[in-house]
Order: structure tokens, then sequence, then C-alpha cells
């Protein structure tokens, strides 16, 4: 197996660590000031853990092209070993999320030995019935678990249960299902009816989901259907759930969202009902993009983790979220993306934590709009970079990854034994 060596990195963190032990010095006493302890800080970032894509670790694309780089992973097994990577450097990504078929293999049991050797363990399954297989009866052209023909439905009704017997085999817990299905054409589909059909379908699928497990219903608001969707947003979502049943909840993409729609807003909604299952953090633009989270909106995701923070300190019942990045790498090397991203959905966590709720709920209390966001402020703009790094350095990671990974020259040797892919072509991964 390839391995970033444990011995390199050490020796790597040894020309930054008096630095960082200034710096976190320095932030820990100017914490302490205000009453925060920086060692219970440096815990929560180093207990923090943030799933990666098995299919986020390949380079993305659009729908017309892809520009693939040098030591492309090839199956399940090369992904494990770029995660492992990842996780080894960032020491907060100790969770992979496969997707199948593509990450279908003939010995199961051989994936786990694998996964558990590189200290990785599984999360959510995903199913996929947004495209048409080799070697499947059925086409989804036209949908799947909404699909007017039974034969159809039922196709895509056995591929989930096929996933989730494959994540049982992983010891993973939950189910995550994604349909393409909806309409291009006013008149195309009946609304209210490709619904019905989507709620059975998917009732079949939660009457077998195991008693430990969870599904998690995720919503897209568009592609690859442009004038409907079957699960367009938040609320058709929801009403799936609520309809499913207690172990159905609804998960949250970053881009799947209308143009400034309170994101933060819905998270809040979702846990009130005990309906928010976990995210997929991204960043976007312009729609469904993909891009590294944070990258563009910070101060929206650190919004999104103060109503995470706040269920957490109340304790509210039912709120257990499971984080995943889902990201499409088109001009980066996947793993540096991968490692800058986690960072940073980190930070937002431990910026979120630094916030003083008790002079929050007052301010709310008191109608004061411009001393509560002054207090949301005051904790988003500090920089808590050390306490990271720190998490990092404690845990056996890279103080400086990114920095680290490349000195280590991981790319170039998996490319040695991962055959090139030849030319450019036209999709995502």
């Amino acid at each position: 197996m390839n391995r970033i060596e444990k011995s390199f990195i050490s020796d790597v963190n040894q020309q930054y660590i008096a630095d960082l032990q200034k710096d976190y010095d320095y932030l820990g006493e100017k914490l302490s000031r205000t009453g925060q302890d920086i060692e219970t800080l440096t815990g929560a970032a180093q207990a923090f853990q943030i799933a990666v894509p098995s299919w986020g670790t390949g380079t993305g694309g659009t729908r017309f092209a892809r520009f693939p780089g040098i030591g492309e992973p090839k199956n399940i097994f090369d992904k494990l070993e770029d995660c492992a990577a990842i996780n080894d450097l960032s020491q907060s990504t100790n969770c992979v999320s496969p997707h199948f078929p593509w990450d279908k293999v003939d010995d199961f049991a051989d994936l786990k030995q694998r996964s558990d050797a590189l200290g990785l363990s599984w999360i959510a399954v995903n199913s996929n019935t947004f495209q048409d297989q080799v070697d499947q009866k059925h086409s989804y052209k036209y949908g799947s678990l909404s699909h007017t023909n039974a034969d159809v439905r039922q196709q895509a009704i056995e591929h989930n249960l096929d996933v989730i017997k494959w994540g049982q085999a992983l010891d993973a817990k939950s189910l995550t299902v994604w349909v393409g299905d909806g309409s291009n054409h006013p008149g195309q589909q009946h609304f209210q009816r490709s619904f019905e059909r989507y709620l059975e379908s998917m009732q079949t699928i939660y009457a077998q989901l195991p008693s430990d497990w969870e599904m998690h219903i995720e919503h897209k608001m568009f592609e690859p259907a442009f004038y409907s969707t079957v699960i367009q947003d938040w609320g058709s979502n929801i009403l799936a759930a609520m309809e499913l049943g207690p172990k159905c909840k609804s998960l949250v993409d970053l881009g799947h969202h209308a143009p400034n729609v309170n994101i933060e807003m819905i998270v809040s909604r979702l846990i009130q009902f005990k309906k928010l299952g976990g995210f997929h953090f991204n960043d976007s633009k312009y729609g469904d993009d993909d891009l590294d989270s944070g990258s563009l909106h910070p101060y929206q995701q650190f919004l999104i983790f103060n109503e995470l923070v706040d269920a957490q300190a109340r304790g509210q019942e039912g709120f257990a979220p499971a984080y995943m990045l889902d990201q499409s790498h088109n001009v980066t090397d996947p793993i540096e993306s991968l490692i800058n991203s986690a960072a940073e959905v980190q930070r937002s966590y431990i910026k979120a934590l630094l916030i003083d709720r008790r002079a929050l709920y007052a301010y709310q209390t008191a109608n004061d709009a411009m001393m509560a966001s002054s207090e949301l402020k005051k904790a988003f703009n500090l920089d808590v970079s050390p306490i990271l790094a720190m998490a990092r350095y404690r845990d056996g990671g890279a103080i400086e990854p990114v920095t680290t990974y490349r000195q280590s020259g991981y790319r170039q040797q998996v490319a040695k034994l991962r055959p090139a892919t030849t030319g450019n072509t036209s999709g995502i991964v």
C-alpha cells in the first residue's frame, strides 16, 4: 500500500513547531481574557471528523469535458489509499463514503480489511440510479424511483437494497438516496403522481432498512432535469422524510439551493423537527458547481455551524448529523482540495464554539440586532489556525498539510503505479 510515512510527516513538522507553539501560546492567552480555554477548543478540533467521498479523490469535470491528472485512482482500493493520505495529513477525515456501483467489489470482506489496515471506517453509502450501467436491463432516461414503468422502479429499488447489503458488509450505518428524476418540458410529467411513485418506491426500501440504520434523502434544485425535479428542495425533502418515518432524514448539500436561500435557517428547521440527517459540504457561485468548501462563502458556513453548535449546546433530541465533503475538483489536485476543505469546515466549527451563547441569547431577547450580529462577527473574525494546526500535530498529522503533501511526492509516486487516463472525456466522475 502507498502511504505517506509518519516519520516523514514528523520530520517536516520540525520546521514549523517552534513558530506554531508561539502562535498557539499567544492565542491561548488572548482567549483566556474572555474565559475561553484553548485546550478545550483544541480537544474539540481533534474530535471533529468529516467524511471524504470516494468519488472526490478523482478529477471532476463538467457536462462538457474532464481533464484527468496524473496518478488518478482507478478503483476503490486506489481511492482508499488517497483517502488515507488525506487523513494521515489532516487527522480529521477518518471516514469514507462510497458510491455504488462505482465502488462495487467482488469481495467486501477484503475491502473492509483494506480500510481497517489504513485506519479508515465507512459512513453513508450512496446509491446510483441517475446513470445507466452497462449490464442493467432498464434505462433511467425518464427516471428511476418515480418512473412510470413499474419494472424500472423495481430495478431501482433492488439496487438500493443491494447498496444496503454492501454497506452492512462495511459496517456503514446509513443510506443516502439522490435521484435525478424530473422533467425537461412543461406537461411532460404529472407532478403529484411522480411524487407518489417516488414515495411508494422509497417506502419499499425504508421497510428493509436495518434497525440501526438511517436513510438520508438528498435534494437538488435542478440538473439533470431542468424544468422540474421530483425532490427539488428542502420542502419536498422533509415532506418525504416525514412520510417515510423516524429513520428517514434530510441531507443538506450546500450547493443544491436556489440563490439567496437562507440555508442556516433551513438547517435550524430540520434540527427542530429531528430531520437533519447530515451535510454535503461544498461551495457554490452560480449553481451546483461543487467548489471547495469555504472558498467563497466562509461566513455562511460559519452561520450554519452556529446553528449546529447551538443544537449541540442545548442537547437537542435526535441531533447527530453526519458531515461529509462533496466536491468536484476540476483544476486542482483532489487530495489538496479535500485537505483544505476539511480544514475549512473544521475551522467553522471551532469558530462557532467561540460564540458567547449567553450574551447572544440576551441580545436576541432584547431585539438588539447590532450587538447580536457583532457577537457572531467577534467569533468569526478570530483566526483559529493555531488551534487547527496544533490539533493535527498532536494527532500525528501535518502542521502544514498541503506543503507536506507536496514535499512527500505522493502524487508522483502513485502515478508510476496507476495507468494514465489518456485524453479528456466528457462528464463528471
